[in-house]
């Protein structure tokens, strides 16, 4: 099937500067004058509707080169595609050799998803409702959480991630901490992608945060953020995969939590910084890309190349540390109203990161591809996949199958229907059912957080998750639906 008038909208692209072509639910795209780039592919249901200017953003990506030699490979994007803020359309995949786009990764460096699942029943979680909200408002929203650090863990976090924080904490915990299972922490770090951990700089961290002696209390730490970022208690409704469900601990009826957050104010100030400095390093006397998109090239600036790739890694370590103190103050609060239990951690993955293209074994041969994911998560084979819907709308855990095609790659959400602005602008709709709202648990200090995020500014979260199965990149193990989520 096609999507309805696609002559129209094939003549409308065209005539915005760009060559499109649909066929068996992938829209292919390419600059109309720029035949040598290669063509982008966006993988969309037929029912959805097609953003043109996502798609000028996604052309605009793939043909991103830089003049002492450096290009993109190949570039694609998920089916949560839509446009994003800063050029770069959320839901882009691209595969570069010898040369790296900060831009690409953008401000959230390691944006990702975490999830766990507790032996709770959902009337016996419904029971004490109210006493466990209090107490987790008071943790996200008014700062009662304790996350102190002394300058050594803040360091050690940054250099090595998830295993030196650890081992910083082993010796010495400080803050709410000190309550945790130590060596729970340290074994879930295995089903962390990456372990948790990537090659950093403590010195590339905002200064305030590495102090040579003395304690850290880092507003940002711990925290959820805004936007689309959320913290949100589960049900396991249905199990789809039985034998990989029971290897990840997953049972129908559980409890889970998933926690969408990243690496909130430190990938900002990375973020920024190095799209400025690839702007300032760009050739002189060379005209800007008309897209406002600079790479930095291996062959005449390896040194800056390296310097972003473990500046974003700096961010990265602190974007997995977050994620796991957002979890372990809710675990933390599971186990003071409800009693003791585990609540294993299934699996934290990022979406917002630059990667190698290949795995390296040999730490001393020379990478010259990279993958930047922006707004999509690695589906390697075997590697379980966190894809949420809306708060009004089923999440899924899925394994990834490992799709060359598609970079091995997966979609990171829904993806947005209608913008903030949209929602929230005067004469909008503030009616509750028209925006799937109703009977939405939604914790927040601000309303129009709720209008803004509402189900109906949402793509259909299952023809996302269909046109990925058809299309071979995910199988889905688990399905979970709402029942309350925490915006910031």
């Amino acid at each position: 099937m096609q999507p309805k008038n696609l002559k129209r909208l094939l003549r409308a692209l065209s005539r915005q500067g760009m060559e499109v072509t649909y066929n068996n639910s992938t829209y292919s795209v390419r600059l109309s004058n720029n035949t040598n780039a290669p063509v982008a592919e966006v993988l969309l249901p037929e029912s959805f509707p097609v953003e043109a200017k996502a798609l000028k953003q996604l052309a605009n990506l793939a043909n991103v080169r830089h003049p002492a030699g450096g290009a993109v490979c190949k570039c694609h994007a998920t089916p949560d595609f839509h446009p994003g803020d800063a050029g770069i359309a959320i839901g882009s995949v691209v595969q570069t050799e010898n040369m790296v786009i900060p831009a690409a990764t953008g401000s959230d460096i390691n944006c990702g998803m975490r999830l766990h699942v507790a032996d709770l029943t959902v009337d016996a979680f419904l029971a004490k409702r109210d006493r466990f909200v209090e107490l987790m408002k008071g943790d996200y929203f008014f700062g009662t959480r304790d996350v102190t650090m002394t300058g050594k863990a803040m360091q050690a976090l940054f250099e090595y991630g998830v295993p030196g924080w650890l081992d910083v904490m082993l010796d010495a915990a400080t803050g709410s901490v000190t309550k945790s299972n130590l060596e729970q922490l340290a074994r879930e770090s295995d089903n962390i992608f990456l372990d948790g951990s990537m090659h950093g700089n403590w010195r590339l961290a905002p200064p305030e945060l590495v102090p040579d002696d003395g304690l850290v209390r880092d507003g940002g730490l711990a925290t959820i953020g805004g936007g689309n970022h959320f913290v949100e208690i589960q049900c396991v409704d249905k199990v789809l995969n039985p034998a990989l469900a029971y290897a990840w601990g997953i049972k129908e009826g559980q409890i889970a939590f998933m926690i969408h957050s990243g690496s909130r104010h430190v990938g900002k100030y990375i973020g920024g910084m190095w799209r400025d400095k690839a702007k300032s390093a760009w050739e002189p006397g060379v005209k800007y890309p008309e897209s406002q998109i600079f790479p930095l090239s291996v062959n005449s600036q390896p040194e800056l190349v390296a310097g972003y790739l473990q500046a974003e890694a700096t961010a990265a370590n602190y974007g997995f540390i977050n994620r796991l103190l957002i979890a372990e103050l809710l675990r933390l609060r599971l186990r003071e109203i409800y009693g003791d239990m585990e609540a294993p951690l299934v699996y934290d993955l990022p979406h917002n990161i630059t990667l190698p293209a290949t795995d390296i074994e040999d730490s001393q041969s020379q990478i010259s591809q990279w993958i930047t994911r922006k707004g999509a998560c690695p589906a390697n084979q075997g590697q379980p996949v966190i894809i949420p819907g809306s708060m009004g709308a089923y999440s899924y855990l899925c394994v990834g199958k490992g799709s060359d095609r598609f970079s091995n790659s997966a979609s990171h959400g829904a993806g947005r229907l209608r913008s903030r602005f949209d929602l929230s602008r005067g004469g909008a709709s503030q009616n509750e059912e028209e925006l799937g709202l109703t009977g939405v648990d939604c914790i927040t200090l601000r309303e129009e957080r709720r209008i803004e995020e509402a189900p109906a500014a949402y793509k259909p979260i299952q023809s996302v998750i269909d046109v990925q199965v058809e299309a071979g990149i995910i199988d889905v193990v688990a399905r979970l639906s709402p029942i309350l989520t925490f915006k910031a």
